[in-house]
């Protein structure tokens, strides 16, 4: 399968792109490019030009902002198949965010004058943009609600499962990224997970957490 149509993929299994028939989505995957990152590369940070859309081809790329206290808050990790930068590649303005690999990783890339050209040409796509947009306003008001009302174990379980969603049941990432991703300290982190440990619920390995029982971190993550 070429690059061109791994990338097709990608964009079907997207909201946005879902309803494109088959010649409409080769024809903007044609206009994409793939760009290499090496771990902790920097993508964009806040600020940059948004110029482009991304696909993951393979690997993770964190999109992450900072505090005035110099702390790090990461609002999401993309993997296989994910895409960002619809905002700034839309509107033109800058990156409301940092990207920076957490692997190595290969992107597709497309860049803003190419898409434009073609929401011109495609105006329904347009019309699933809004509705993407909408959604991704409303997971953030959910996660604002969850981490101002939900105690620890169900702000962990629940990352932990969306995170296994994209990622299977070994999740890559430390417990300090974790306690940045569910606004806790890292001692409270590990001592939940050491908690989990003990039921049996997951493994920790150094950088790794292991997903052993999803039945029960999905009861906790529902609050149950």
């Amino acid at each position: 399968m070429s690059k061109q149509a791994e990338f097709a993929v990608i964009l079907k299994m997207n909201a946005m792109f879902a309803d494109l028939g088959a010649d409409e989505l080769q024809r903007l995957s044609n206009l994409c490019h793939t760009q290499h990152l090496a771990n902790g590369e920097v993508l964009f940070q806040k600020g940059d030009p948004g110029d482009a859309l991304f696909g993951v081809r393979r690997g993770q790329v964190r999109i992450e902002t900072g505090a005035s206290d110099g702390s790090r808050l990461t609002l999401n990790f993309m993997g296989a198949g994910d895409l960002f930068g619809e905002v700034a590649v839309l509107d033109g303005q800058s990156r409301t965010a940092d990207a920076t690999a957490g692997e190595a990783s290969e992107l597709f890339v497309l860049r803003r004058e190419d898409f434009l050209a073609f929401l011109e040409r495609e105006p329904k796509v347009a019309i699933k943009i809004i509705a993407l947009l909408c959604q991704r306003i409303r997971w953030q008001s959910e996660r604002m609600e969850e981490s101002m009302l939900q105690p620890l174990p169900v702000r962990l379980a629940r990352r932990l499962c969306a995170l296994a969603a994209d990622f299977g049941s070994e999740v890559h990432i430390s417990q300090e990224q974790l306690g940045v991703f569910v606004g806790a300290a890292r001692e409270s982190v590990n001592r939940q997970l050491q908690a989990w440990r003990k039921e049996a619920i997951l493994d920790l390995q150094r950088g790794r957490i292991l997903l052993r029982n999803m039945t029960k971190l999905t009861a906790i993550a529902r609050n149950e």
